[in-house]
């Protein structure tokens, strides 16, 4: 069971955008002038997007060291993100509830390089509960449609479960994300807490589509209605 972290388990408060500036700088020395577009895309995306937009080509040699380069640049916002951010409502309450149910593995499925995505969610207390050796994350792939497969994968490896056997369900807040699960496989469940509504996440093909996660009991039966497409 893989969540989203920005926009479904944490609001970053804009220190994300402060964090790629950052950077982009360290990679560069030279200061930001485009802004940062994130739009759901990879860490290794945006990064390679404000190289282009700088007119600085985005060799291998560069894009190599974004993992290097991004944990240090978030691990020095880390008191504007506690100032400025803040956990979902609901989202403690969500993965504690699931971690009562036997054969559930939560963990997550970001754009953010691995030690990012633990960054943002220990932050607000929510690191308690998710595996996060199994997640798929921005340092896996630069295209997030193939992050559902490299979660599956650990999962895979570390748990001993027959691939074919394994149900995988993603709450996501963006398009992009009900796109990834639909591409890799998953059960989508999609929260209406970032910029999209109700409606248009339905649109995009999300099998389940809740407002928030406040009601904890319908996120759980939404997570576990999964069982029941593998059944069927």
């Amino acid at each position: 069971m893989l969540w989203d972290v920005d926009g479904t388990l944490i609001h970053n408060g804009g220190v994300s955008k402060e964090a790629y500036a950052a950077g982009f700088t360290a990679l560069t020395g030279r200061p930001l002038v485009h802004p940062v577009i994130t739009d759901g895309q990879t860490d290794p995306a945006i990064i390679r997007s404000l190289l282009e937009r700088h007119g600085i080509e985005p060799t291998p040699q560069l894009l190599a060291r974004v993992p290097d380069v991004m944990p240090a640049a978030l691990d020095g916002l880390v008191s504007r993100l506690r100032e400025r951010g803040h956990a979902k409502a609901g989202a403690r309450e969500a993965i504690d509830a699931l971690s009562q149910h036997a054969g559930v593995i939560q963990s997550v499925l970001t754009g953010n390089i691995a030690p990012n995505a633990y960054t943002k969610t220990a932050t607000f207390g929510l690191d308690v509960g998710l595996d996060y050796e199994v997640g798929g994350y921005g340092s896996d792939s630069e295209v997030r449609a193939e992050l559902v497969g490299a979660a599956r994968r650990k999962a895979v490896g570390k748990y001993g479960v027959a691939a074919g056997d394994l149900t995988t369900v993603l709450i996501g807040d963006t398009p992009r994300d009900v796109e990834a699960g639909r591409i890799g496989g998953a059960y989508v469940v999609a929260v209406a807490t970032g910029e999209y509504g109700q409606e248009r996440l339905g649109a995009e093909g999300a099998d389940v589509v809740l407002a928030d996660l406040r009601d904890t009991p319908a996120v759980v039966r939404a997570v576990l209605g999964a069982r029941g497409r593998s059944a069927a």
